[in-house]
């Protein structure tokens, strides 16, 4: 598990500047982020008045201008302008239902990138989703025109600051943020020069009902899953499919070879007899996130959630997103399925989710569908525009199934045309023992951006990339990011903790 001019902008074409936009004259002395301040502040630009204060630098993050700004009614933005500005625009997205503007002292900040983000429309909680319940427009900026509304007075407040528009413009986004981006490629194909979708939330209606009958089964009787059975349940995957890519690292890193099956840790009777099994009801609710979901005869899915021997995992684990740490009511999908179903589908804030029937509306659900679903895997407008797209999901998702992504990734290669045409346009990686867009054991941090914008100015398209654990800003394992469907076998030598940490020792293999 992330905005309007007084008519939100629906034509992207028109609120993009061309790709051959060019910087300013460089004999002209460079903008500093105090004169970028003083020539936006006070400003109203695209029906957003703005205000600007120069934030000096800490750390590694260099000297900028904080630019926020509202749309009305009520589209809060944030903008990041640097002293040493890179001639490009970052969009970075939110998570969950948004409702606030997320942080941007982040790497694209640090590489001269003018940064923008907003809260979508509304302010709440992430977990809230009340503000659809009677706010039509708030729901349409959530559901996909935030962004290109904001990219219009963002476009216009570079231009304004640097006296020039940017060269390009990308956005990047993980979950929500994810589903953002594809919503971007799909519905406004020229606005971006490259999208970065990490774990797209895409398909909203299907997910939605999974997590709703996944927390129906933690909820009925006997199903909840204790830690100790979260831990017996994520070593038994791991003895019997960790070995499979080559090393027992704690990580299932070739997961299409991993064929266990729950149902071998029944208790015996299916009665719950302690911390050495799992009893019918728990293996219920097993069996209902590792199969596929559907709704309305197929009309919305949602895929399996494999098992991948992290589920005991702090970050990357079903202790927080599944069974709350022994409340249902605490479980990150309980939350937000228990809001989508008041507020999107019921429409009542006292409707008790767990005794909903979640069919029960259809015409709710094709509304949220509507609003929300970026399932359109036909990306040739997007293609044609020359811009590049970069999929990317945690192996050991908790949340959102990477056999969704590769659903899309499959789907959307089908639709362009086949596997050369997509080749020319769009990267699938899957990061082995990543958690929801971070976190779990496996190499967590990649820098996909640096690789989209040499993809996006130079033309050189990425393929095997790298990507670190690291802790306390301490490097203490890389690994390489394979291109889907390849994965990092470990080819070094045995029993040697100093030569597994190292990338160069595993090769990215076809299962």
């Amino acid at each position: 598990m992330p905005f309007a001019l007084a008519t939100p902008v629906t034509n992207p074409q028109s609120a993009a500047p061309p790709a051959t936009s060019q910087p300013a004259d460089a004999t002209q002395p460079a903008v500093t982020a105090k004169v970028a301040c003083e020539s936006l502040s006070g400003k109203t630009l695209a029906g957003a008045t703005l205000t600007g204060v120069v934030v000096p630098p800490s750390g590694n993050v260099p000297t900028y201008c904080k630019v926020n700004g509202t749309i009305a009614p009520s589209l809060n933005f944030e903008m990041r302008l640097p002293d040493a500005w890179n001639g490009k625009l970052y969009y970075g997205g939110g998570g969950g239902y948004d409702g606030s503007i997320p942080d941007l002292v982040l790497p694209a900040l640090m590489q001269g990138y003018a940064a923008v983000a907003s809260d979508s429309g509304h302010q709440a909680s992430g977990l809230d989703a009340s503000f659809a319940l009677n706010d039509t427009f708030a729901a349409q900026l959530f559901g996909s025109l935030s962004v290109p509304t904001v990219m219009s007075t963002a476009l216009k407040a570079v231009t304004a600051a640097y006296g020039s528009s940017p060269t390009k413009s990308y956005f990047e986004g993980c979950s929500n943020a994810g589903r953002e981006a594809l919503m971007a490629a799909e519905r406004n194909p020229n606005l971006f020069d490259g999208i970065i979708a990490r774990a797209p939330g895409y398909n909203w209606v299907g997910f939605m009902g999974h997590w709703n009958r996944n927390e129906k089964a933690v909820a009925a009787p006997g199903g909840q899953i204790t830690a100790a059975k979260l831990a017996l349940l994520s070593k038994a995957v791991r003895d019997t499919c960790d070995a499979q890519d080559g090393i027992v690292d704690g990580i299932v890193s070739n997961p299409q070879a991993c064929t266990f099956d729950a149902t071998s840790l029944r208790c015996a009777g299916g009665a719950d007899t302690g911390d050495t099994c799992l009893s019918d009801p728990q293996l219920a609710v097993v069996i209902s996130r590792t199969s596929p979901a559907s709704f309305v005869n197929g009309t919305y899915t949602s895929f399996a959630l494999p098992l991948n021997g992290n589920e005991d995992d702090s970050a990357a684990g079903w202790g927080s997103w599944v069974t709350g740490n022994g409340n249902v009511l605490n479980a990150l999908h309980y939350l937000f399925q228990d809001t989508t179903v008041k507020n999107y589908l019921a429409r009542d804030p006292a409707q008790d989710s767990l005794t909903y029937a979640f069919e029960s509306n259809l015409s709710s659900l094709y509304s949220m569908a509507a609003l929300n679903d970026a399932t359109n895997t036909d990306l040739r407008p997007f293609k044609k525009a020359n811009a590049k797209l970069i999929l990317w999901h945690g192996g050991s998702d908790p949340s959102l199934s990477p056999k969704a992504t590769t659903a899309y990734y499959q789907a959307m290669t089908n639709a362009v045309g086949g596997q050369a045409a997509t080749d020319e346009f769009v990267r699938y990686y899957v990061a082995p023992g990543v958690g929801h867009c971070e976190g779990g054991p496996g190499a967590d941090q990649t820098d996909l951006l640096s690789a989209l914008d040499t993809w996006a100015v130079k033309g050189t398209a990425p393929e095997t990339l790298s990507a670190t654990r690291v802790a306390s800003g301490v490097v203490q394992a890389a690994r390489p990011l394979c291109r889907y469907p390849q994965y990092p076998r470990y080819i070094g030598p045995v029993n040697d903790p100093a030569a597994a940490a190292l990338a160069t020792n595993y090769a990215c293999t076809v299962p």
